[in-house]
């Protein structure tokens, strides 16, 4: 696999992430998959995004970061779309994040209502409850937060 595109350099200190863009067939097209923290409701609308552990590939961690966040169990990586050496938003640290196309295999149109998921784990995730559901695709109206829609015109 290969990046489509690449906005900086890495920094051999920036913290190491992944950010998902998984999409779902349903009987009315595609759906995109979009969460929003229940308790911290002025952080924005999301994609499942995370920090990859030592030793795993960027496609380990969007499927531990997918599974983790939401429950599903049934995404696969298609490809990476591009990497973002970004500064973390309110630190200001570097980060290297990898974002990726995913599918979600599960039953067509099986998440047409919102769920709510508390992430489990002592993690810094842990704890936290998102609020997920399938948007329709192409998005119309979702704006994602911190950039997280930089690499969309590559799905």
């Amino acid at each position: 696999m290969s990046d489509a595109t690449s906005t900086t350099t890495l920094s051999t200190t920036a913290r190491r992430r992944v950010a998902c863009y998984v999409l779902q067939e349903t009987p009315d097209g595609r759906a995109f998959l979009v969460f929003d923290h229940v308790d911290v409701p002025d952080s924005g609308t999301q994609v499942h995004a995370g920090g990859m552990e030592p030793g795993e590939s960027v496609e380990e961690a969007a499927l531990r970061e997918v599974a983790e966040e939401t429950g599903l169990t049934g995404a696969s990586v298609v490809r990476r779309l591009g990497v973002s050496d970004r500064p973390h938003p309110e630190t200001g640290a570097p980060q290297h994040t990898t974002y990726v196309l995913m599918e979600y295999d599960g039953p067509a149109g099986s998440h047409v209502e919102p769920w709510t998921w508390k992430v489990e784990g002592a993690g810094e995730d842990g704890g936290m409850l998102f609020r997920c559901w399938f948007t329709p695709w192409p998005l119309d109206g979702v704006n994602l937060a911190g950039h997280q829609g930089e690499f969309l015109l590559h799905v």
